[in-house]
């Protein structure tokens, strides 16, 4: 069928399910529309068999509706109604929730049902539990519901309570913490961890905090700092401490949007001094319970595998960031391991340089050109490991330089609901991370072309057949990091692996003889500082547009929505 995807933003959901679709034969065009109007001259222009709403804020007319089955995606059980429905669903601690595929009829969220799915609900941020557990449900049900459509089934009515809520604001989400519990403040931290934040005032000014983590040592005077670690503060609740790994400024109307930042950089000279608890990744001292404290590096072993995990929010990697990793990466170096897994968490693998730590600073260029450089270094590090095996595990999206981390590794395993975005250009940028060389020697010259100049998502299933990735992990998200862990030892026990590392490092030195990496880092370098110092050059406005939420004043090239393929914050 054609199926015309209609969407607010071009978000994790709308890509998974176009790729999902795309993979089963249906032909797919992509509209971000941002009201209805434009809705309606999108599916004029694409005559449609189907309309689908993955995440859509604008109201579909009646005379769409009318005229052409439009199937809603609402992230809810039926009867669910509401704008703020798994917002509410984290905040309120709810243990299993649903998706429902809706007809779009007169009332919002009322119309009949083609379809739905339910799903355990864990402790993690909204955002997390958006791109997996929703989306895997969310995905099962349209394409139950696009197949009833193309059998000529029909929905049935909503029967049963309804639960029509407001939406969730920031005079619900308030966190008291004199009395709230660590508990609470998690769950209200969670509920709001990528939009839109919970207000707050810290320090004598007003921030916006975004994500939350339980400390299980640190107690202090309810709402006082304690710590820092990894950019991350540490504030007391009134039965414990969280740590918060970012914030962002409250500015005034007429305004531009202040960048969500890591915290102790948001901060500034406003910080006060306290004690620095970032530690190196390294395997807990030996009778030291592991405890619930939070790290975004971590670093373990089970017999022969080494698995470095690493979690950043958003999937962006800051040159603090980058260097940090690095750092860890070549302790785990040392380590008597015959594989070493990179990855292997829930969630985003690595979306690249961060854009709003570059956006924010005082010099965006210089910040891009430290960044991507210090991404480089990091998959410098990880193409030159010839001792070991290395296997680079994706349990969630990623895109750009991301993609071409894990590329670096010997074997690439994601996770069946992953959703890869293998290129640059939608944000304006060349690429670097050893593309040039890494993407063609995966998928060969002319695919390599084809992926970066077309820009567009690339499903689990299409990365396979492509040879992009290895392997294909089919597996629930919470189940990832076992699931990987015992792969690799099986990897590790196999007979023929020393034989394997021994290849791969006779062949990194004929590589080495032939075309040195270096000379791709020195060409693909080149182009990207000569974007960086253009200051006409679209990246720096859509860069802009992105960390700000702004209308890009360049458009994004050939592609719905600026930014696409790149971090998104759902």
């Amino acid at each position: 069928m054609r199926v015309l995807l209609v969407a607010s933003s071009f978000n994790s959901l709308t890509q998974r399910v176009l790729v999902e679709l795309r993979d089963r034969g249906h032909t797919v065009p992509v509209e971000v529309t941002p009201d209805g109007p434009a809705l309606r001259d999108a599916v004029a222009r694409h005559a449609p068999d189907l309309v689908v709403a993955p995440m859509l804020k604008a109201v579909v007319p009646r005379d769409v509706w009318t005229a052409h089955r439009c199937l809603i995606v609402h992230p809810g059980p039926v009867g669910d109604r509401g704008a703020s429905s798994l917002d509410r669903a984290v905040q309120d601690g709810a243990a299993e929730w649903g998706v429902t595929v809706l007809q779009a009829d007169e009332e919002m969220d009322a119309g009949d049902v083609w379809a739905s799915a339910a799903f355990r609900v864990p402790e993690v941020g909204k955002s997390d539990l958006y791109r997996n557990e929703l989306s895997d449900a969310a995905v099962s049900a349209v394409l139950l519901a696009v197949d009833r459509v193309a059998a000529g089934a029909v929905p049935r009515p909503q029967t049963g309570a309804v639960r029509a809520r407001p939406v969730l604001r920031q005079e619900q989400r308030r966190i008291v913490w004199e009395e709230d519990t660590t508990a609470t403040v998690l769950r209200i931290l969670r509920a709001a961890d990528s939009q839109p934040g919970v207000r707050d005032v810290l320090l004598g000014a007003e921030w916006f905090l975004h994500g939350g983590h339980a400390e299980d040592r640190l107690r202090g005077r309810p709402g006082e700092l304690l710590a820092t670690r990894a950019g991350a503060v540490c504030r007391a609740t009134a039965d414990g401490a969280v740590w918060i790994p970012e914030l962002r400024a409250r500015t005034g109307a007429g305004r531009p949007r202040a960048c969500k930042l890591p915290a102790t950089l948001a901060l500034g000279d406003r910080l006060p001094e306290l004690p620095d608890l970032t530690e190196p990744a390294t395997l807990p001292e030996p009778g030291r319970p592991a405890g619930r404290s939070w790290s975004d590096i971590r670093y373990r072993e089970e017999g022969p595998v080494g698995v470095l995990s690493f979690a950043f929010p958003g999937g962006a990697m800051s040159t603090d960031q980058c260097r940090r990793l690095l750092d860890a990466y070549r302790t785990a170096r040392t380590r008597p391991t015959s594989v070493l897994v990179l990855g292997g968490q829930r969630d985003f693998f690595s979306n690249g340089i961060h854009l709003h730590v570059i956006e924010a600073a005082a010099d965006p260029a210089a910040e891009s050109w430290a960044n991507i450089n210090a991404m480089n270094d990091l998959v410098e590090a990880v193409l030159t490991t010839s001792d070991r095996l290395v296997v680079s595990a994706i349990g969630g999206n990623a895109a750009a330089g991301g993609v071409m981390l894990a590329l670096a590794a010997d074997e690439v395993w994601c996770r069946s609901g992953t959703v890869l975005n293998p290129h640059y250009r939608r944000m304006g940028l060349y690429g670097s991370e050893y593309w040039t060389y890494t993407l063609p020697r995966r998928v060969g010259p002319a695919l390599a072309a084809r992926l970066t100049d077309e820009a567009r998502p690339v499903s689990a299933r299409a990365s396979l057949d492509m040879g992009l990735v290895d392997r294909v992990v089919a597996c629930p998200p919470g189940e990832f990091t076992a699931e990987v862990t015992r792969l690799a030892a099986h990897l590790a026990s196999r007979p023929g692996l020393p034989a394997r590392v021994a290849a791969k490092k006779a062949e990194h030195e004929r590589r080495e003889a032939h075309t040195p990496l270096a000379s791709h880092r020195e060409r693909e370098l080149a182009r990207m500082r000569a974007i960086f110092d253009d200051p006409a050059a679209p990246y720096h406005a859509l860069r802009r547009a992105f960390a700000r939420k702004e209308a890009p004043r360049t458009p994004s090239p050939d592609g719905p929505g600026a930014g696409a393929g790149l971090p998104a914050d759902c």
